[in-house]
């Protein structure tokens, strides 16, 4: 492995069938306000407890692309981890995720192309057990050889 590459990150040599790498985050009023801001979505359904009570969702939700970013930040900091180049990422959501909610973003390796450095990856994020989240992403990994 090169010594420049970040503690943690898993090279495209490294990396094997069915390895798995998660993050838990407990999402908070604040981490939706601050999503909110980024991203410019100030959809009442996430900002405002009473139009969202009279949504399908009986109350607020967290915006999906911010549970979604949880399955980014297993990407970028864990498996592969520094380096890594996000080339496609397909994503389907499956409940809503609430303030207060503690989600898990979990990836597997599902498929490894060493000689294109490409990987996919299932992708998932629960909550209490239940899917909330399901997609596949492929990724370029970062390589530990000089080419």
């Amino acid at each position: 492995m090169l010594d420049n590459l970040p503690r943690g990150t898993i090279t495209i040599e490294e990396i094997e069938m069915g390895m798995t790498r998660y993050v838990q985050k407990v999402v908070t009023d604040e981490d939706i306000k601050m999503f909110a801001e980024v991203s410019t979505d100030h959809n009442p359904v996430h900002m405002d407890d009473d139009y969202a009570q009279d949504t399908i969702f009986e109350g607020r939700i967290a915006h999906g692309m911010l549970t979604a970013g949880l399955v980014s930040a297993v990407i970028g900091e864990q498996l592969p981890g520094h380096g890594t180049v996000y080339m496609g990422q397909t994503l389907k959501f499956l409940a809503p995720v609430r303030p207060g909610d503690l989600v898990r973003a979990e990836v597997e390796v599902i498929g490894i192309d060493h000689g294109k450095r490409r990987v996919q990856l299932d992708c998932r994020c629960l909550v209490n057990g239940k899917k909330v989240l399901i997609g596949e992403a492929t990724v370029l990994a970062p390589s530990g050889k000089f080419d």
